[in-house]
């Protein structure tokens, strides 16, 4: 990424109607939360902005479980998740909220502009009504029976049982959730952002980011390749930002009871919050130097589910507006499983940010969650992995080689610095360590590959450990007390420098150690590249050590691991007499080879993809979700292998003649294919 000296990062915005899981940290608060400190340890001008977006159907649905008004949820939960972002060292310099006054007036400015411009475009359809409640009903507050699996309750987006992607006219049987009636189709009028117009805008300014993440680019344009279609930036809801009456009164469209989408409204927040901090520092204008200059480098940190929001609408929507930057980088992660299975709010899997925080410290979840982060791919959390790093690495290396350090000078040297002597060949690739070190470790934050950046950093104190071990101070005290002391001089030189480069992963700790060494405040701006460079004077009076990381036993892992189980699987899915299939019944499944030959995404859901196949001289299509693990352009030419003689089915409309097969390795999806060149057609016995 080109070197800059000016930052604007901004996390997602949370909804405000739930708590933080570890999802949501290794997402996009924990990478941006280290690249912000980072960048703030080399004396660079950045602010971190976030906040909590309070509109739209999750928090009037929690509203509605709650009996309680969307303004006490969102009120309830944006203290909560901030209160517990703050206990967990996520250092935001301000997180703002949607349902602000400055945010609606931000927002309704935008549409406004873009309405003058003549950007949107309206359209009339037929939209669901419930007429005991007089009002339209989004997808979420229509339930219905699921067409795939038969479940009476499944969502009008969603089937929270099989998983099937929906929309409300594909329920049987459709209903409010609101009253229970039957819904009637009304007609209503919407703004429509023509995303079509300005696509090839958008192919060349992302033509001009190769350096963007691979899992970015591919759903990118894996959406250029499909067209962007219209999208409706208005809802028929109660509970948002209003869409501003002078715009609707001026396109004779009634106002009442219509509301900006929450994303629409929901990316400008990064605006209106940043607006809402420069006036907390005394200068209301200061906002625009960070929006409106060529100078600033925006990075949105997100989850991968909002990647089309990010790379496509909202920067559309800076595009029509014409006043604002647009992003240098969107480095979205994949998503982060639990113990091998999707995390899941609605069955509470989840390890919850606030429970988390009960019985253990910050740092040591922070330390796993940077080594697992799921930057390409979908990634796993585990008690037993999170016990193991903090155990082998955090107390057996770091915390190790910190405390035998300080021991032996307050034992030897009165608790002081040595002088340093004459270095030997160990002594000088030590040196050379430390003083690359920074430039090693921020290169790869800098390229967003934290998780390499935090290895690189262990790595010091895994070498310091062996260069303590190596010179043997317990041995040459007594015969070479010159050696000895430049030893000891040089660990403290480490400590120092790992006191820097791991701050933005573990600033608790890193705290801790500097008070430790009686580190004096930096009076350099850029105390990231002066952390490798030897400046500890001898003589320098150290405090006494004192035990940085206590071990984690397994009762305790135990615990949280027995929180997390469940009922116990369904008899199906455990081998037994009963579930058992004969040879006979096992025969009458037709498995072959067939070739991918044309892929694409099913419109509306971010699941299915309709797949082209060959089998032998035959083509057939199939129905499949595996959108979300693979893109259009990893499947085409692949030789898969399918159950042939399936009866076929009618999934979003679209007929699927046949099964794919796949394999599920934790959280990892992964298309069954052929090593060699089989023809397509070929009988799998």
């Amino acid at each position: 990424m080109p070197s800059a000296k000016k930052f604007l990062v901004t996390s997602g915005l949370p909804y405000a109607n739930g708590p933080i899981h570890l999802g949501h940290l290794a997402g996009a608060y924990l990478p941006a939360d280290i690249f912000v400190r980072y960048h703030r340890l080399k004396g660079n001008d950045i602010i971190h902005i976030c906040g909590s977006d309070e509109h739209g159907v999750p928090i009037m649905l929690r509203a509605r479980a709650e009996n309680k008004s969307p303004q006490e949820i969102a009120d309830f939960y944006h203290e909560k998740n901030k209160a517990s972002f703050a206990a967990f060292g996520i250092s935001f310099d301000y997180y703002g909220r949607t349902s602000s006054p400055v945010h609606c007036k931000t927002s309704q400015e935008m549409f406004r502009k873009m309405a003058e411009k003549d950007v949107f475009i309206l359209k009339t359809d037929k939209q669901l009504y419930d007429p005991k409640a007089k009002l339209f009903l989004a997808d979420r507050f229509i339930i219905g029976t699921c067409p795939s699996c038969g479940y009476t309750d499944a969502y009008g987006d969603q089937c929270e049982k099989c998983g099937s992607s929906l929309s409300p006219t594909d329920l049987i049987d459709p209903r409010s959730a609101i009253t229970d009636a039957k819904p009637v189709l009304k007609e209503s009028t919407h703004w429509y952002l023509p995303l079509a117009d300005s696509q090839k805008a958008l192919e060349q300014w992302i033509d001009k980011h190769p350096e963007w993440k691979t899992n970015v680019l591919g759903q990118i344009r894996s959406w250029f390749s499909e067209g962007l279609k219209d999208r409706s930036v208005t809802r028929d809801l109660t509970w948002g930002v209003p869409v501003p009456e002078d715009v609707a009164k001026s396109q004779d469209v009634e106002a009442s009871g219509k509301v900006l989408y929450v994303w629409f409204d929901a990316p400008i927040g990064y605006i209106s919050a940043t607006k809402e901090w420069a006036r907390e520092q005394g200068d209301p204008d200061r906002w625009k130097k960070y929006w409106q200059q060529d100078d600033t480098k925006l990075i949105h940190f997100i989850g991968k589910d909002n990647i089309v929001f990010h790379c496509l609408i909202f920067p559309a929507m800076l595009m029509a507006h014409g006043d604002f930057i647009l992003p240098e980088n969107v480095p979205a992660n994949e998503f982060l499983n639990l113990e091998g299975d999707k995390l899941s709010t609605s069955r509470n899997y989840a390890v919850w940010l606030d429970d988390y925080l009960k019985i253990f410290d910050p740092d040591p979840l922070r330390y796993c969650l940077v080594n697992i982060l799921p930057e390409t791919r979908d990634t796993d959390f585990s008690w037993k992995d999170f016990q193991a790093r903090f155990n082998n690495e955090l107390a057996d290396i770091l915390g190790n080689f910190i405390n035998r350090t300080l021991t032996f000078i307050h034992k030897n040297f009165n608790g002081q610095v040595p002088d340093k002597g004459k270095l030997d060949s160990s002594d000088k690739e030590l040196k050379k360590l430390l003083s690359e070190a920074p430039q090693k470790v921020g290169h790869y934050i800098d390229n967003f590959q934290i998780r390499q950046g935090v290895r690189e950093a262990m790595d010091v104190a895994r070498f310091a450990n062996k260069y303590f071990n190596d010179k043997m101070p317990w041995k040459t005290i007594k015969s070479e007390p010159e050696i000895c002391a430049t030893t000891l001089s040089l660990c403290i030189e480490t400590i120092k420098t790992l006191s820097v480069i791991l701050e933005p992963v573990i600033p608790f700790t890193a705290e801790k150690i500097k008070k430790l060494i009686n580190l004096p405040n930096s009076k350099e701006i850029n105390e990231w590249d002066s952390s490798g460079k030897f400046s500890l004077p001898s003589g320098h009076m150290l405090n006494k050590p004192e035990i940085l990381f206590a071990k984690i036993e397994d009762d305790i892992i135990e615990k949280e691991i027995e929180k997390l189980k469940g009922p116990a699987k369904p008899a199906e899915d455990v081998q037994t007499e009963e579930n058992l299939i004969t040879f006979d019944e096992f025969s009458k499944v037709d498995l072959r080879v067939a070739e991918v030959v044309k892929a694409e995404r099913i419109p509306k859901t971010d699941k299915l993809m309709k797949i082209q196949i060959k089998i032998g001289n035959e083509n057939r299509q199939i129905v499949a979700g595996i959108a979300e693990h693979y893109e259009i352009d990893q499947i085409i030419g692949k030789r898969i292998i399918i159950v042939a003689n399936l009866e076929s089915t009618k999934i979003r409309n679209e007929i699927s003649n046949g099964m794919l097969l796949t394999a599920k390795d934790n959280g990892q999806l992964t298309l069954l294919t052929t090593i060699d060149d089989i023809e397509s057609g070929a009988k799998i016995s």
